[in-house]
């Protein structure tokens, strides 16, 4: 019997291969299949591999266990109800918190929850929340204890919505007072009057003391909160022993202490700027959340009932008001207007809207009142997609977000044992040389150590890497291209080859008639045709006929037999008019022929077809500017139809009547060509998509299957979507190494110039760490303005 364990933390394909391989090397095991989309394993074995699966699991680098299930017959779908006892399993609960201040701090009070028994957990400093899956009650208990007694960290209410300037009034109010003191004792102490004067310099002293509790008490605060639980090495730290460092060197030399405390002023100063950035950036993708209509009105017997959107149903009537949102996904059965799709394709032109087309939620009806019908439960609808796309985006990180975070880890205690050495083992040796001990000597080493611990700070990578991908993947939603994570940005970015599907895709995938012999064979046809469920039927919708017809009967794979005005009217492919002995002449055509023959006579034909999309063409020359070297179209259609598609579309090359099997097949090829991209919408496009370095789903009409293989879901199934996407994530991409290249040369260069010279300034090492960070975040910041 198969059993089913529910894992977090498998961070790429090539691991869940390797997962496999070892796993399947336990004794007891029959089989095991490692579900990287899904993040499962699924193992055939006995209790006791089953047992060693799970400890293997949570050995396996990043990768924890947060199901498992022994008798195989839950799935993951139902981890949020499932029980253990009477202690509720909690997975995948969104918290959230406030006052993490730094990326860094979100990455160790990260690592500190997934240390408790139980726990699974990804702190999301960009949205302030932490995703919790925690085994049980008292696993939850100890996770929700961690995270309020980690630094400042606090629980709030969902709902509580604040401006960056509110979050950060007693940070400002510090500053501020801070600054006030700070300066004219600066003034005292730069003119010597402070060195003159007793009363000055006792004055000087105290303003200087106050200014530095006041602006560094939270610093002080969490350093020694953090050395009780026995965390030493992170910025509070470094800053702390920085700060009073410079302060205990300027008072035995009796130069005052004025830069240990323009130190910590500075820092404060550049952490308020990163914090007011990091709001910004997280206020602009909060926007999105605005998407979501609050209310609907229902239409029961023309009486008119305001319920939530939730509360819709399949087939329900609402009444859509001009200025209100549309709440779910529906089709307009009576009035016509303008929609504001701003919010769901970026493109600023309103669209006109009458009876009969779809409209999708998220839009705003900008002119009449129209009535539609529900084709969509809220759940389902383009608006909840999008939501829970934009909130679960920064759950895939990438390698650049993964190397830093595995880099700040392990740099900042490097740096501080260099500063030890540079502090006291470099003079030292020094004085063991000259055979004498010199305080100055002593004194010039531990300034240069203390330049260098600052200097040393990362935040500037810690927080500019996630929220340059971050800003990216707010300005792609703003266009409605969903990207699912950074990873996926950065693949997309990437990818030089590029596979489409035919229908739906590079296609409308809706039949349309494309020519006939004439009117009356046209409503000849329609009146037939009318009767078929078959999708071609479906282009005959429109078509207003004179006849009607009766006794209709369906020919499986051949057509439509039915009576129209007592006679026999046959409707469909040539197999049906030979088997009823219709004398006709095949006419050669690529688009699907409809003969039509009234009475034992024939009548005519009509051509059927699927066309292209409009500015496909456009979207693969735009594609190939952009980098991408290769295009094809894999189809299950015809060659000859598959032809003329690709050339109409500027594609390099097609293949044609393929199964779901060899589309996957042909995908592997092209991967060794280059890093792919897949185009699709179907379910039988879902084996390709989760294939491809970077697949893409058309939202619309994409099917649940290919939507959830996906990577990048286009909402609004526009193609050229497609390379603004591309744009967007290459600037992304390009804008991270800029920030991490940049970042490094200069600390490097600081570094350096704080162990060489002998009397570089400490505030020089505070200015450059506090403008590296800002320079990186206001860099980060640019991805949003992408055109």
């Amino acid at each position: 019997m198969n059993r089913i364990i529910k894992i977090t933390g498998l961070d790429c394909a090539n691991c869940a291969r390797e997962l496999e391989e070892e796993l399947n090397k336990i004794k007891g095991v029959n089989s095991v299949t490692v579900d990287f989309m899904t993040q499962k394993v699924i193992a055939d074995c006995s209790d006791d591999a089953y047992a060693e699966i799970i400890a293997f699991c949570n050995r396996f680098e990043d990768v924890k266990v947060v199901e498992g299930d022994a008798e195989g017959a839950k799935s993951c779908e139902r981890c949020a109800d499932s029980v253990e006892g009477d202690k509720p399993r909690v997975f995948g609960e969104k918290i959230k918190i406030a006052n993490l201040c730094c990326a860094n701090c979100a990455r160790e009070l990260e690592e500190e929850l997934n240390k408790l028994d139980g726990v699974s957990a990804t702190v999301d400093f960009m949205n302030m929340r932490v995703v919790l899956n925690a085994e049980n009650a008292e696993a939850r208990e100890k996770a929700v204890y961690a995270i309020t007694h980690f630094e400042d960290v606090k629980i709030v209410d969902g709902n509580e919505k604040k401006s960056v300037l509110k979050e950060k009034l007693k940070d400002v109010i510090c500053i501020i007072v801070a600054a006030v003191l700070f300066i004219p004792a600066f003034v005292m102490d730069l003119t010597g009057f402070a060195h003159d004067v007793l009363a000055a310099k006792i004055v000087t002293y105290v303003f200087y003391g106050v200014a530095y509790l006041a602006v560094g008490h939270p610093v002080l605060i969490n350093t020694v909160k953090n050395i009780i639980k026995g965390k030493i090495f992170d910025e509070n730290f470094l800053m702390t022993v920085a700060s009073l460092g410079a302060i205990a060197l300027g008072i035995f030399a009796g130069d005052g202490f004025g830069e240990g405390v323009a130190v910590m002023l500075l820092y404060q100063l550049g952490e308020l700027l990163q914090g007011v950035a990091v709001g910004s950036s997280r206020n602009s993708i909060t926007k999105l959340m605005a998407l979501k209509s609050d209310a609907a009105t229902l239409l029961e017997n023309g009486v008119q009932r305001t319920i939530s959107p939730d509360e819709l149903r399949v087939g329900d009537i609402i009444l859509i008001k001009a200025g209100e949102k549309i709440p779910v996904d529906c089709r307009i059965t009576s009035g016509e207007t303008s929609l504001d799709m701003k919010s769901l394709n970026g493109e600023p032109l309103p669209r006109d809207v009458k009876a009969g087309e779809e409209i999708l939620s998220g839009s705003i009806n900008l002119t009449k009142a129209v009535e539609a019908e529900v084709i969509r439960e809220y759940k389902n609808s383009a608006v909840a997609k999008i939501l829970e796309l934009v909130e679960n985006s920064t759950a895939k990180k990438s390698k650049s977000e993964k190397f830093i975070s595995k880099f700040a880890k392990y740099y900042t205690p490097v740096v501080c044992v260099a500063a030890i050495i540079v502090a006291a083992l470099v003079p030292t040796i020094i004085c063991a040389v000259n055979q004498a001990f010199v305080w100055i000597t002593y004194k010039e080493w531990i300034y240069r150590a203390l330049s260098f611990l600052v200097i040393s700070c990362p935040c500037a990578l810690v927080i500019s890497v996630p929220l340059t991908y971050f800003g990216g993947i707010g300005r792609c939603a703003k266009f409605g291209i969903l990207v699912k994570g950074s990873t996926c940005l950065d693949e997309l970015a990437l990818a030089t080859v590029a596979a489409f599907d035919k229908t739906g895709t590079l296609t409308e995938g809706t039949f349309g008639i494309k020519g006939y012999t004439d009117e009356k064979t046209v409503q000849l046809a329609a009146a037939a045709e009318k009767f078929s469920a078959h999708p071609i039927a479906l282009a005959f919708g429109g078509v207003q006929t004179e006849y009607t017809a009766e006794q209709a009967e369906e020919v499986a794979g051949k057509g439509v037999k039915c009576v129209v005005d007592g006679k026999v009217l046959l409707c469909g492919n040539a197999k049906l008019l030979e088997e009823n002995n219709i004398l006709f002449e095949r006419v050669k055509s690529l688009s699907t022929l409809i003969y039509v023959a009234h009475g034992g006579e024939y009548v005519g034909f009509v051509e059927i077809d699927d066309s292209v999309k409009q500015g496909v063409k456009e979207t693969i020359v735009w594609l190939k500017s952009q980098g991408v070297v290769y295009t094809e179209m894999l189809t299950g259609d015809l060659p000859e139809r598959a032809a003329e598609v690709a050339k109409a579309a500027g594609l390099d090359g097609f293949k044609a009547a393929l199964l779901p099997d060899e589309k996957l097949a042909r995908a592997e090829e092209l991967k060794q060509k280059g890093k792919l991209i897949y185009v699709g919408d179907g379910i039988n496009d879902a084996p390709v998509m989760t294939c491809a370095d970077c697949a893409v789903c058309m939202g619309n009409i994409g099917s649940d299957a290919a939507i959830e293989a996906s990577d990048v879901v286009l909402v609004s199934d526009n193609l050229a979507l497609l390379p603004k996407g591309r744009k967007i994530a290459s600037s992304t991409r390009r804008i991270v190494v800029q920030n991490i290249v940049g970042s490094l040369a200069v600390k490097a260069a600081i570094m350096a110039l704080s162990i060489a010279l002998p009397a570089f300034p400490l505030i020089i090492s505070v200015v450059a760490d506090v403008g590296v960070m800002l320079a990186a975040v206001l860099n980060a910041m640019r991805v949003s303005l992408v055109k």
